[in-house]
């Protein structure tokens, strides 16, 4: 299982960040007058700015300790957390996507072997390591497949000559492909645009295909070949699955493939929100945004993606891309404060409010055993692992750099809007694997 939990999405540079501050002195993170520090939180969960203002407001009234967060735009928190970090009064807290980012920040990453947030983890082997040093703990543990709405699933199984009849008889590739099939015929007749929402390439939503979906074959590999490490290469085993999966998303879809560059992460939710598609592939983080697009909560689910290896016993794919850092070069009092905010975060009846039910995740922590979430993504995910499903690593956080990443997405574009082949895709996908990692290790 400590597979499963590894780490963690890609972090790519480029623009703007939200802002929010809190605290009567302004936006000055240094140590308070009072003597009890300050904290400042440069948070890489935008969907949930608003949330973590309020519960920071909320903290500081307790306490009368100045807290500062600032929430970067998706795509863009490394950049902004190489420049914080180089400022006079930088963030006290941060975070990392795994083991990849930890090596870039692991000089800022103070012990957290004494925090109480690391001695209530479940499984500590979820911490990251740096030698002997717990360098960073994961908050927010996190699935994603394909997401559905139930409603036009099951308005698509009333059709005459339906491919399935019920839900549950979706749980391969070729019966997914077969439905999806069908719905893309019967668009018309189900009053949507698509089986699938729009696969689409701008950076706020390209992620999803470079790092998400790729990920489930390079799970496959690594798991037939045992391993647990960054490798130095990779081969090409399941590169069929991987077209067959994408060649589903871009043909029985919302959107014609050669549009796929412009569209957005907003783009997709919308689609899905608004009932243009019946399939949408994203993660538990996604309810808060389909949330306030005005979905019910008992309209969605979700499913693994399937893509024909072990059909049968694949899960949805289950990790963390958040782990907490705590800057060993802020002050003692500022690092202390960070230290006593975290414990109140995840601790108290207000914390683990705000935590399960207002940002809807589902964290690693004792404190929150007892706790249900109100998110229905998060309920199918356990529902998924209670079930015997064995949950896919996020094996995507060994992928060797952010070049990489970003060479594989524009060969997966090209091939979607036919300016390329697949043999491309499979080129940066298998080749540059070497490339990238040797340029990153030298």
């Amino acid at each position: 299982m400590n597979r499963t939990f590894k780490t963690a999405m890609g972090l790519v540079a480029v623009a703007a960040m939200s802002v929010t501050t809190l605290a009567a002195c302004g936006s000055n993170s240094g140590s308070s007058d009072n003597g009890k520090g300050s904290v400042y939180f440069l948070n890489f969960k935008p969907e949930v700015a608003d949330q973590w203002t309020a519960l920071a407001k909320e903290y500081t009234k307790e306490t009368g300790v100045n807290v500062q967060v600032q929430s970067a735009a998706s795509g863009t928190y490394e950049t902004q957390l190489k420049s914080e970090l180089a400022k006079s009064n930088p963030p006290t807290i941060f975070q990392v996507n795994g083991p990849v980012g930890l090596a870039s920040w692991k000089d800022y990453a103070a012990d957290m072997s004494n925090t109480e947030i690391y001695k209530d983890l479940n499984d500590q082997s979820m911490a990251l390591k740096d030698g002997d040093k717990i360098a960073g703990v994961p908050y927010v543990i996190e699935s994603y497949g394909i997401i559905y709405n139930k409603d036009l699933l099951n308005k698509y199984i009333a059709t005459p000559g339906a491919k399935v009849k019920s839900i549950d008889e979706i749980n391969s590739f070729d019966k997914l492909k077969e439905v999806s099939d069908d719905i893309q015929a019967k668009k018309a007749e189900l009053g949507v645009e698509g089986a699938f929402t729009s696969a689409g390439f701008d950076s706020s939503s390209d992620w999803r295909f470079k790092t998400h979906l790729a990920n489930i074959p390079l799970y496959y590999q690594f798991k037939k070949d045992n391993i647990t490490s960054e490798p130095s290469s990779i081969k090409d085993m399941y590169t069929k699955n991987f077209k067959n999966i994408f060649d589903l998303y871009i043909t029985d879809s919302t959107t014609d493939r050669t549009q796929l560059s412009a569209k957005t992460g907003d783009d997709a939710t919308a689609e899905f929100a608004q009932g243009k598609a019946v399939f949408y592939q994203n993660g538990t983080w996604a309810w808060s945004d389909l949330e306030k697009a005005g979905m019910k909560a008992d309209s969605l689910g979700m499913m693994p993606i399937y893509i024909g290896v072990d059909d049968a016993n694949e899960g949805l794919a289950t990790g963390s891309e958040n782990y907490l850092c705590i800057n060993d070069k802020a002050s003692d009092a500022d690092k202390k404060a960070s230290e006593e905010f975290l414990k109140w975060v995840f601790t108290s009846d207000k914390g683990k409010e705000a935590i399960s039910q207002n940002m809807g995740f589902r964290t690693p922590f004792k404190s929150f055993n007892d706790v249900k979430s109100e998110n229905p993504l998060v309920q199918a995910a356990d529902a998924n692992l209670q079930a015997g499903k064995t949950q896919v690593a996020w094996d995507f956080s060994m992928m060797p750099s952010e070049t990489y990443k970003n060479d594989l997405g524009q060969a997966m574009l090209a091939y979607a809007q036919g300016t390329g082949d697949w043999n491309q895709v499979v080129d940066m996908y298998v080749n540059n694997w070497a490339i990238q990692y040797k340029a990153a290790h030298e």
